[in-house]
């Protein structure tokens, strides 16, 4: 497994975000600022099982990694925060304008075979070298401390081509917190402290990183 350790570009903390223009002071500035980016949205229901989409489960552990990175310290830009359709595009748009320094893409997964299971971290290999290697080290220290805040699967870490990593500028994961078909799975993601243990786990997994 790759080492979550040092060896991130320096990133400009200190761009305000206008998403968040209207709450953030001076002191607010300084902190670093993360990207947290709710899957699907609106007519794109995402992954489905009968009526438990992926939309509204992306949504609701988006917040929760939210709350959980702002006791941390962190300022936060939700690309979205309801039940909207958002472009791939302006997705990436949000994240590159307000020069976050993390990107962070929420997702669940599905399978034809309703064995599948577990937690995949996805990150771009990018031709800027820095950003690859930075995004490798992200999803490595978000995927053991999610496995280890909720006991899931782990499939590892894995390159991916998913358009919202690979055209931001700054470091960035794609996370697949379990699979909606598999039964097991499925209950657990139905439950909210569940949700809120592997909110922790992809708020710790950031922490880690970003001190090293």
């Amino acid at each position: 497994m790759v080492s979550c350790s040092a060896g991130r570009r320096p990133s400009n903390h200190g761009v305000q975000g206008s998403y968040e223009a209207n709450s953030i002071t001076s002191t607010d500035a300084l902190k670093p600022l993360i990207i947290l980016d709710a899957g699907h949205g609106g007519t794109d229901e995402g992954a489905k099982v009968s009526t438990f989409m992926e939309k509204k489960i992306t949504l609701t552990t988006a917040f929760l990694i939210k709350k959980h990175l702002e006791e941390l310290g962190y300022r936060v830009i939700m690309t979205r925060s309801r039940d909207v359709y958002l472009p791939l595009q302006r997705r990436v748009s949000i994240a590159n304008k307000t020069k976050g320094s993390l990107f962070v893409s929420v997702h669940f997964n599905s399978s034809p075979s309703v064995e599948a299971q577990g937690i995949e971290v996805f990150y771009y290999d990018s031709k800027e070298m820095w950003r690859t290697r930075a995004s490798k080290r992200l999803a490595n220290c978000i995927l053991y401390r999610v496995v280890d805040q909720t006991d899931a699967v782990s499939r590892g870490i894995k390159q991916g081509n998913f358009h919202v990593i690979r055209e931001t500028e700054m470091p960035a994961v794609l996370v697949e917190g379990g699979f909606i078909t598999n039964r097991d799975e499925r209950g657990k993601l139905r439950d909210k402290t569940y949700l809120d243990r592997l909110a922790v786990g992809i708020a710790q997994g950031i922490d880690k990183y970003m001190k090293m």
